[in-house]
């Protein structure tokens, strides 16, 4: 990631700055100022998602500031409600620190490890006591949370809203005061629990927070938010090849430009000249995803695996052609000539290889046509099987045929 200037970190990729105004005069104070972002480790792993905040963070390290990153272990076990229509269900601690330590390997992939100090919130919830708890709740309003429209609309629609899904504001704040933020960083839709975490410093004879918003990045469904439970995230910790299939797979050319522009150092001119290309169509957008593509794996990866990766995608997804692992005489097993399998034991290896989730999903694709047998689409309740067979199942993968017994899968 290349250094930039201030106005290029306050203005590229940014939804909101609470003030901007104080916080270019921070900046200018030659104070090291300390950075909060906090992260609840609800699921395992960080997607791009996450990164399009932490690559903000990297760029104010580079400027000499300090960044504290929390490790929402209490907050994630009540499950943050922003956004949701629904409450969220609750984690055991059990659950929530497994999953955070996959977050501790990947957050370093992005942020500087020597300019990082983690924090977990267990360090001051742990010692709370009942008194605490009632001191800080008795600073805020029922309707002031009420005010808050995800809250709102689920009250006014006779939905629960969970007493604990109340004090998930309140934690977070009470963080920024424990750390004593000067920034909180976030996505637009955490702009409610930042200003609270701004407004209790206030309450407490602190200076306030400034408050760093980021737009969401939609996933790879072009039109939600990136999201694990919503099966449309790009992890950080993926294989280069399946992260390149990932990025390709992203729906809608309208994309393309903010993934450059949060995700990449593409310089700014650029990103004005491909929305340019795309509205006027003077460029196959296809040509686009590949170069980001490959910048995502460059990122994560190497320049290598990139190319790689982009190689294989070609050859497997445009040119159709048999994965190399795959090609060339088998020399696994014993050749026992050609046998007769049923449809219904074809989707069990279908499922039992990770290329469906169950075997009526698999019995489906047969049905539509997307599963063939040495190029030839299944069809009928039998099929003839032989050593070396191939069977492709849609734009998924393929498993060969070693012997009656072994079945060597890859992914598309």
């Amino acid at each position: 990631m290349s250094k930039v200037g201030l106005d290029h970190v306050l203005k590229r990729g940014v939804a909101e700055i609470i003030v901007e105004e104080e916080l270019r005069q921070l900046l200018q104070s030659g104070r090291p100022l300390r950075l909060k972002q906090g992260f609840d480790p609800s699921r395992p792993d960080i997607h791009l998602g996450h990164v399009v905040g932490l690559r903000k963070l990297r760029q104010f390290q580079e400027m000499g500031h300090q960044v504290i990153l929390i490790v929402g272990d209490w907050t994630a076990q009540i499950g943050d409600p922003s956004g949701e229509s629904v409450t969220r269900p609750m984690l055991s601690h059990e659950e929530v620190r497994r999953n955070a330590e996959s977050y501790m390997k990947q957050f370093f992939k992005v942020v500087d490890k020597g300019r990082t100090q983690v924090r977990w919130q267990s360090d001051w919830f742990g010692k709370f006591t009942l008194s605490d708890v009632i001191r800080l709740t008795s600073k805020f309003t029922v309707a002031q949370f009420l005010a808050r429209e995800d809250f709102r609309k689920r009250y006014e629609a006779g939905r629960p809203v969970a007493i604990t899904e109340l004090l998930y504001p309140l934690l977070q704040a009470y963080d920024s005061l424990e750390i004593e933020a000067d920034v909180e960083f976030g996505g637009i839709d955490q702009k409610f629990n930042c200003l609270v975490g701004r407004e209790l410093q206030g309450m407490m004879g602190r200076r306030p927070q400034q408050v760093f918003l980021m737009p969401l990045l939609v996933g790879t469904d072009g039109v939600q938010k990136m999201s694990k439970s919503l099966d449309n995230y790009i992890g950080v910790d993926e294989p280069p090849y399946d992260m390149y299939g990932k990025v390709m797979s992203i729906g809608g050319d309208d994309l393309i430009v903010p993934y450059f522009e949060l995700l990449t150092d593409v310089p700014d001119a650029e990103l004005k000249e491909m929305r340019q290309q795309i509205e006027s169509q003077s460029v196959n957008p296809m040509l686009l995803k590949k170069r980001l593509a490959r910048e995502i794996v460059t990122e994560f990866h190497n320049a290598g695996e990139a190319n790689a990766a982009e190689e294989r995608f070609a050859s497997v997804r445009q040119k159709k052609e048999v994965p190399k692992e795959l090609q060339g005489e088998v020399k696994i097993g014993v050749k026992v000539g050609a046998q007769v399998v049923v449809q219904r034991d074809i989707a069990r290896r279908i499922v039992e290889a990770g290329l469906a989730d169950s075997v009526s999903e698999a019995t489906r694709l047969i049905a539509q046509g997307a599963v063939t047998i040495d190029g030839q689409k299944l069809s009928g309740s039998h099929a003839e099987l032989k050593n070396g067979s191939i069977i492709k199942v849609g734009k998924r993968g393929y498993l060969q045929i070693i012997d009656a017994d072994n079945w060597r899968v890859t992914k598309a």
